[in-house]
């Protein structure tokens, strides 16, 4: 017994210590504890929903969010991320996504009309997703009639949207595949399978969001738009199509790649608050207290050099 006791010793030792703990308290991480110093110097606070994510990886995942969608050097604007990070969460859905980028679009310049539009444009892109996916047609089809269509608006003058004309709406399936031909200069055969009912107003719809030089978006932001939620809905066509179009406007392969991670970056945070089922009240009360500071650091940056000139 007295040999034993001696041996006894550091485990109740260790026993106590951690019973002494706070109730939930989780080991001090180093690499952890230096990204919760870097977010509370971002935002002033660490929001809840970075807390609650495991101290082993929070590291990374804050390094990929400072990196992508906060860095303002990125290919993509700040403004640009937001709208694509607020399409690819409304259509997902992440309520709490939502919220969060209407309010970083909103610090970034990005006016209600255009994420209005910016919603509007992933509503209609994963309706086709939903078509296309549901009613294929073969592939090395698909693919030909989109190249064809690309060919058709290359050898328009400028980069083909600025050359389309807005008409009256067309009323029937056959003045809409007419329209199309003057458009685009064929009528793909992946609408020639849609619903004939609704050939007439989808194409409305399609040509006013994604084809409307009056847009509040430019045809590259619109086309990074429904890339970015076409590939987090694994829809092959979706992505080839809206690449092809993106680069016909102009976007870089750094732009696209962008725009895919933050699609990534958005569903990765998505999927955690979804499990988390923080209270939306209490979420909502956080992010516009780190905005309601970022807004106050921008407006004293601004005085600041105000009134250096």
């Amino acid at each position: 017994m007295k040999v034993i006791l001696p041996l006894l010793a550091p485990l109740l030792f260790f026993l106590v210590a951690y019973a002494a703990q706070p109730e939930g308290s989780a080991p001090q991480n180093p690499q952890a504890q230096a990204a919760y110093e870097e977010i509370r110097a971002t935002f002033d606070t660490v929001p809840t929903f970075m807390k609650e994510f495991p101290q082993e990886a929070i590291s990374g995942a804050w390094q990929e969010f400072r990196d992508i969608q906060l860095n303002p050097t990125t290919a993509l604007t700040p403004k640009t991320k937001e709208l694509i990070g607020l399409a690819v969460a409304a259509q997902i859905p992440c309520t709490y996504c939502v919220y969060f980028h209407k309010r970083a679009a909103r610090f970034n310049g990005a006016t209600p009309q255009e994420m209005n539009f910016a919603i509007a444009v992933a509503a209609d892109t994963r309706k086709w997703a939903t078509f296309w996916e549901g009613s294929p047609i073969p592939y090395p089809q698909f693919k030909a009639d989109v190249d064809n269509m690309t060919k058709f608006l290359r050898n328009k003058k400028g980069n083909g949207i600025s050359e389309i004309k807005p008409v009256p709406l067309v009323g029937d399936v056959n003045a809409a595949y007419k329209d199309m031909e003057r458009t685009v200069g064929i009528v793909p055969n992946f609408i020639r399978n849609y619903a004939a009912k609704g050939v007439a107003g989808s194409w409305n719809e399609h040509k006013m969001l994604s084809m409307n030089p009056k847009a509040p978006l430019s045809p590259a932001t619109i086309d990074l738009i429904s890339l970015a939620v076409s590939a987090q809905t694994s829809c092959e066509r979706c992505v080839y199509i809206y690449t092809e179009f993106a680069k016909l406007h102009g976007a870089n392969d750094e732009q696209m790649r962008e725009t895919v991670a933050m699609a990534a970056v958005t569903r990765h945070w998505s999927t955690f608050l979804n499990g988390l089922q923080q209270p939306e009240k209490d979420f909502q009360r956080e992010v516009d207290q780190i905005f309601q500071r970022l807004e106050d650091r921008k407006n004293q940056m601004n005085k600041q050099i105000s009134s250096r000139e």
